[in-house]
């Protein structure tokens, strides 16, 4: 299988758009959200990314096929500085266990070398094992991991993990 990184265009928004949909709909079993009026759960910082410097988005795509997303930027999930972020990732479901997600990820911090901050979700098990695997694996162990950051708490309440790294050494 070939995977690429591909960088959404403003014309793609909705498709990304989109995919941010079923993101939301899987992610929402962690943070117990719900749709709005439209049956949508929606994102509020999608055009920022065409309209704020800083701000990546990427499809992820299997064999030419669409298969996730990516989204980076330079805003810290916790107030400390940094120089990119994991804002968004995603892989669907039929892409998973193939090795993409690595690909991708380890593809986005060779491209954005510097400090990185990603945030996750001790509920979502399945992410836990995913970024353990990943971080551990580009940094060789060189990573800080603090669990249960209550500052920059989920939707719910749930205290977030916070990686913080570097790339490109």
């Amino acid at each position: 299988m070939e995977f690429t990184l591909e960088q959404v265009r403003e014309d793609q928004k909705e498709i990304l758009r989109n995919l941010l949909e079923k993101y939301n709909y899987e992610f929402s079993q962690y943070e117990d959200a719900d749709v709005n009026d439209l049956g949508l759960y929606g994102y509020g910082y999608l055009d920022n990314y065409w309209t704020e410097e800083n701000r990546w988005a990427f499809f992820l795509r299997a064999d030419g096929r669409l298969a996730g997303f990516a989204m980076v930027n330079d805003y810290p999930e916790a107030g400390e500085p940094l120089d990119y972020c994991m804002s968004e990732f995603f892989v669907m479901y039929k892409y998973r266990r193939c090795g993409l997600g690595k690909w991708a990820a380890y593809a986005l911090f060779d491209r954005f070398p510097g400090l990185w901050q990603l945030k996750r979700s001790p509920k979502n098990v399945p992410s836990v094992h995913f970024w353990d695997k990943v971080v551990g694996g580009y940094t060789g162990g060189d990573f800080k991991l603090e669990r249960g950051r209550a500052d920059i708490a989920y939707g719910d309440g749930t205290p977030a993990d916070l990686f913080t790294f570097r790339t490109g050494n």
